[in-house]
């Protein structure tokens, strides 16, 4: 893939749709592509992250541990892995296998971190989309609770 083709490919992920292509730009120069044979194991649960993986084809599957068989989540094409790491410290919290043969794109917090520093609009539109977030996770777990203190009824 070429330089616009990775642009293109990155404006499909939910959380850099915001971004502009300038932006997308330093992202897709700066970032690394990896493949994966069937059954590769990408990073494992407990480990330092310092980025972030855009599963580019194939797929992963996330297995946050030995006893929760039945729990993974399959992450296929445009999904980002490690969000969180791209903006701070982080442990991985599972597992990722290769399903398939699988091409990720790897992005490191530096290369995010400074793509932020160069593009503050970009960071502004990152702030807005986690605020979004946040203020959904906390209305879901408003209403959880009330479950919980109704007796789960």
């Amino acid at each position: 893939m070429g330089l616009d083709d990775d642009i293109a490919f990155f404006e499909q992920v939910p959380i850099f749709a915001a971004l502009d292509k300038q932006a997308l730009r330093i992202l897709a120069i700066g970032a690394e592509t990896k493949q994966l044979q069937s059954g590769a194991v990408l990073f494992y649960a407990g480990e330092l992250a310092d980025g972030g993986y855009i599963v580019q084809d194939g797929s992963l599957r996330l297995d946050p541990g030995t006893f929760t068989e039945g729990n993974e989540i399959i992450a296929g094409p445009g999904t980002l892995v490690g969000e969180l790491a791209l903006l701070t410290d982080m442990v991985c919290q599972a597992t990722a296998i290769a399903k398939e043969p699988t091409t990720v794109i790897r992005i490191s917090r530096n290369l995010f971190r400074k793509m932020l520093e160069g593009y503050p609009a970009a960071a502004v539109a990152l702030r807005d989309i986690m605020a979004k977030r946040l203020e959904g996770w906390q209305r879901d777990l408003g209403e959880v609770k009330l479950k919980m203190e109704k007796g789960g009824k």
